[in-house]
């Protein structure tokens, strides 16, 4: 199997991907912000934060992007960014949904829209790239049309709003850090967890198939952003992470603990600041 990828893969990646074509320029344009007082997050059940806690479900409370949970460490970007900020009072928005895809993006962006939010992350594509066969992920025409819709929405419903996209983190380093362990993959067989790539009765020919076309979308995802001056990618931070153990949920060996949505938070907001934004210290 192949080793997590580098420089030279995500390259390789780029010019499969870069025959689909680019977005036009949209209207976004690079100006002076106020301070944010408004923050949404578009995705799916990793912001949503699924089994992050000691129980099955949903914890937006907990989420790397939106979350308030300051007494567990979190260190969200609304806690970064909004919570410390002083009246008018704070306001965020999670839209995310567990199994949402890249088709799910522009209705999501909509609802963003309609609250007029001044901060958006998006990290979306996980489910793109789980499905129940590797024949059956999401195409990347389809995926750069579904992405080129969504951020179109957002460039003309919030002109001054400001989108940061994350790279889809490395389900193939999943995997590596699982394949051994029987409760692992037991968890994942019954409960039909990200088959394309965990099934243990995957062929390494399978698995290979995901590994590529996640570098594919993580590509298109940085080649639509680019084309938004007020859209900021993480530069494949997220994706380059290789997740420990104690940063995934013993609840189902897939979706990031407590720890892993902090790591989450942490890593995209080092990577978003470095890329030039003006981030608030926390």
């Amino acid at each position: 199997m192949p080793a997590t990828p580098g420089v030279a893969s995500v390259l390789l990646a780029a010019a499969a991907a870069a025959v689909l074509g680019a977005p036009a320029s949209a209207p976004w344009a690079p100006a002076a912000d106020p301070e944010p007082v408004t923050i949404a997050a578009i995705g799916d059940s990793i912001t949503r934060a699924t089994n992050a806690a000691g129980w099955y479900g949903d914890h937006p409370s907990l989420s790397w992007s939106t979350g308030f949970n300051p007494l567990d460490g979190l260190s969200s970007h609304y806690e970064r960014r909004i919570r410390a900020r002083p009246w008018p009072w704070p306001r965020e928005l999670n839209v995310a949904a567990a199994g949402a895809t890249i088709a799910d993006a522009p209705a999501q962006a909509r609802r963003v829209v309609g609250r007029g939010a001044e901060i958006v992350t998006f990290l979306l594509g996980a489910n793109d790239l789980c499905a129940p066969s590797p024949e059956r992920m999401t195409s990347l025409g389809e995926f750069r049309s579904d992405l080129e819709t969504a951020m179109a929405v957002l460039a003309d419903g919030l002109p001054e709003g400001r989108v940061y996209v994350a790279s889809i983190p490395n389900v193939h380093r999943l995997w590596l850090l699982y394949r051994n362990d029987p409760v692992a993959s037991s968890f994942w067989r019954l409960g039909r967890t990200c088959p394309s790539m965990l099934d243990p009765a995957n062929t390494p020919r399978d698995r290979f198939h995901v590994f590529v076309r996640q570098l594919a979308f993580n590509y298109v995802l940085a080649d639509v952003c680019s084309a938004y001056p007020r859209c900021v990618f993480d530069h494949y931070a997220l994706y380059g992470h290789e997740f420990t153990t104690a940063e995934v949920s013993r609840l189902d060996y897939f979706h990031p603990s407590l720890r892993g949505q902090h790591t989450i938070a942490e890593i995209t907001w080092r990577a978003w600041s470095v890329a030039g934004e003006s981030a608030p210290s926390g």
